[in-house]
């Protein structure tokens, strides 16, 4: 199967979210499979070809791409994502991706990825090659199942190419002013109200993808469910609603290849499921790293996370004094909101002996928090899929999360099944979203780890279960299909 994968980020080159992270590892693990990818993104100039080792095989330049009655011309350098034989083509335009960051608050944000969206289309057509499957990812990529269809219909190279659009965070929709429509040359009718593009006054580029996609996906089952419903689907609920028949969820991998306590580089002390003395010994580093002082029966609590409402810090602060009461200590590593980092520093300046917090953002530590914690804390509001409670649970650092997104999908609450007479749990979640109930899951965790069976039974759960992007690729191919045998 011919595959064109279009993202607005692909990790190494560009990460601001888990948007990255699959684009930049879904690709090889379908090639695995035996199918041919491309991937396209943007080349901005926020990295370093030099720095990512990067060899363009040959570079293709004067493509002309129409934008709001202007003519841009394109130019398009050729690579292979590390590790691997996928093509990764990066679309140049320095007046449109040469900026300080990859997305922008600028008046021709818009404008911006409807020149990627043509730029792939154009490329596609100099390259003769004709996917079966053009898979979107976010709004950033919305345009071109309608592009292709309406705007490209003349090139019958595109007859039997099917797409697929996965939503990766429904927050983020692509609304702009009526007007980007017009630069992008779609029919007008799109942006008139009730039109597939128009979205309260304005229009969405991922309301397009919605509707003129085969099959929608996102990043959880449960996320999917969720996106159905007003508390979850910001706005776009009713439009999801009518293609609900074509809508799955399809749970994201790890790179085992960069997180398994038994490889990882950045780790003092190896460890596995089968020896778990490594761990002790990153927790003892750890806490010597960050100056607490090591006690067998005291967990570590660790927190990897952006400090904003959506990971949940709301309720963490309403509940904030009586979590610090708990015999329990923490490190915070993260960035966010002013009110949280300020909450934070306050309590590591107050409880020096129990609370350390690092601002930003440091990858060693946080694989070290990862190895040397106890238990993580993710409470988060809504969560599409959650990368960090996957990564815990292969460091046998049990979850505690909220039941939402890709966290529901992932972690088995230990009491709730052990009332079943099942020993299946892998970590401790709760439902309401409440500083009070996020209290109780954290004292339950903090009990059971000194019942040491009963805590070692929850790792090794947890650290044998296999959330590998080669599964998840094995879905994706079967969504590919699914699509290839619709068209609307």
């Amino acid at each position: 199967m011919k595959i064109a994968f279009v993202a607005s980020e692909v990790f190494p080159y560009a990460k601001t979210g888990g948007l990255a992270d699959v684009a930049g590892t879904l690709p090889k693990e379908l090639e695995k499979l035996g199918h041919d990818l491309k991937v396209f993104m943007p080349k901005y100039n926020t990295f370093d070809e030099a720095e990512h080792g990067l060899h363009y095989q040959w570079d293709l330049g004067g493509i002309p791409v129409r934008v709001a009655n202007r003519v841009h011309f394109v130019h398009v350098h050729k690579a292979l994502l590390p590790n691997s034989n996928v093509e990764i083509y990066f679309i140049d335009c320095p007046h449109f991706f040469h900026r300080f960051k990859i997305y922008t608050s600028d008046s021709d944000e818009g404008e911006r990825f409807v020149l990627f969206s043509k730029g792939v289309i154009e490329v596609l057509q100099r390259l003769q090659w004709a996917p079966n499957i053009i898979h979107c990812n976010d709004w950033q990529a919305g345009l071109i199942p309608a592009l292709v269809k309406e705007n490209y219909n003349w090139d019958r190279m595109f007859d039997a190419t099917s797409f697929v659009l996965t939503i990766h965070n429904i927050a983020y929709q692509g609304r702009f002013a009526k007007s980007v429509f017009e630069s992008a040359e779609l029919k007008f009718e799109h942006s008139q109200p009730g039109g597939a593009g128009e979205f309260e006054g304005g229009v969405s580029f991922l309301k397009m993808g919605i509707l003129f996609s085969e099959k929608i996906n996102t990043v959880s089952e449960t996320y999917a469910k969720e996106l159905l419903t007003p508390e979850y689907g910001a706005g776009m609920e009713g439009f999801i609603q009518l293609r609900k028949n074509d809508l799955s969820g399809i749970l994201n991998g790890i790179d085992y290849h960069i997180w398994d306590p038994e490889t990882d580089k950045l780790l003092p002390y190896k460890y596995s499921a089968n020896d778990f003395s490594g761990k002790l010994e990153n927790k003892k580093f750890l806490l010597k790293h960050l100056q607490l002082p090591f006690s067998e029966n005291i967990p570590l609590i660790g927190i990897v996370s952006r400090m904003v409402v959506q990971k949940g810090f709301d309720i963490f602060a309403d509940a904030a004094n009586e979590l610090l009461k708990l015999d329990a200590q923490w490190v915070i590593l993260g960035s966010g909101e002013q009110i949280y980092e300020d909450l934070f520093t306050k309590f590591a300046h107050f409880f020096p002996q129990k609370v350390v917090v690092y601002l930003g953002f440091n990858n060693e530590l946080a694989h070290l928090i990862e190895a040397g914690s106890d238990i993580f804390l993710m409470p988060s509001r809504y969560e599409p899929c959650g990368l960090n409670q996957l990564y815990s649970l292969k460091y046998g650092t049990v979850p505690v999360v909220r039941k939402t997104g890709g966290l529901a999908d992932t972690v088995l609450d230990w009491n709730e099944f052990l009332t079943q007479g099942l020993e299946i749990g892998t970590g401790y979640s709760f439902g309401e979203y409440s500083g009070k109930v996020l209290l109780h899951s954290v004292q339950r965790a903090v009990n059971d780890f000194r019942l040491k069976e009963v805590w070692r039974k929850i790792q090794l759960n947890g650290m044998n279960k296999d959330y590998s992007w080669g599964r998840s690729a094995k879905k994706y191919v079967v969504l590919y299909n699914q699509a290839k045998r619709q068209s609307l």
